[in-house]
C-alpha cells in the first residue's frame, strides 16, 4: 500500500460524509468521537460498517468521518456510501461484491418540497362545504 490514506464521499438525503481510510487497526471515528459515542442504536453502527463485513476488511483499515447535515439515519447511510467509495480506491476488485449489495448507489429518495396552495408536499387544507 504505497498511498497510505483513501478518500471517499458518501451522500444520503442531506446528509454528507467525507470518509477516509487509512491503514490500522479497524478503529471507527466520527466528528473526533467514537463510533459507540455517536450513534446509540447498534442497527446505525451496523450500517456504518457493512461495506468492511462485506469486502473483509474489517481489522485492515481505520475509518475517520466528518459527517454534517440531516439525522443519524442519512448520517449512516452517508459514510456507508463513503465507506464504499473509499474502498474502491483500495482494490478495484471490490466493485462486484460492493455493487450487488447495493452500497455504491446513491439513494436518490430526498424530502419532496412543499407546494404552494398546500400546508406541507402534499398535505391539502381541510375541507369544508360550508
Amino acid at each position: 500500500m504505497a498511498n497510505s490514506r483513501y478518500y471517499g464521499t458518501g451522500r444520503r438525503k442531506t446528509s454528507v460524509a467525507r470518509v477516509y481510510l487509512i491503514p490500522g487497526t479497524g478503529k471507527v471515528t466520527i466528528n473526533k468521537r467514537e463510533m459507540d459515542d455517536y450513534f446509540g442504536l447498534e442497527t446505525l453502527k451496523v450500517i456504518v460498517r457493512q461495506p468492511l463485513v462485506v469486502t473483509d476488511t474489517v481489522g485492515k483499515f481505520d475509518v475517520k468521518v466528518n459527517v454534517k447535515g440531516g439525522g443519524y439515519t442519512g448520517q449512516a447511510g452517508a459514510i456507508r456510501h463513503g465507506i464504499s467509495r473509499a474502498l474502491l480506491q483500495v482494490d478495484a476488485d471490490y466493485r462486484p461484491v460492493l455493487k450487488s449489495n447495493g452500497f455504491l448507489t446513491r439513494d436518490p429518495r430526498m424530502k419532496e418540497r412543499k407546494k404552494y396552495g398546500l400546508k406541507a408536499a402534499r398535505r391539502a387544507p381541510q375541507f369544508s362545504k360550508r
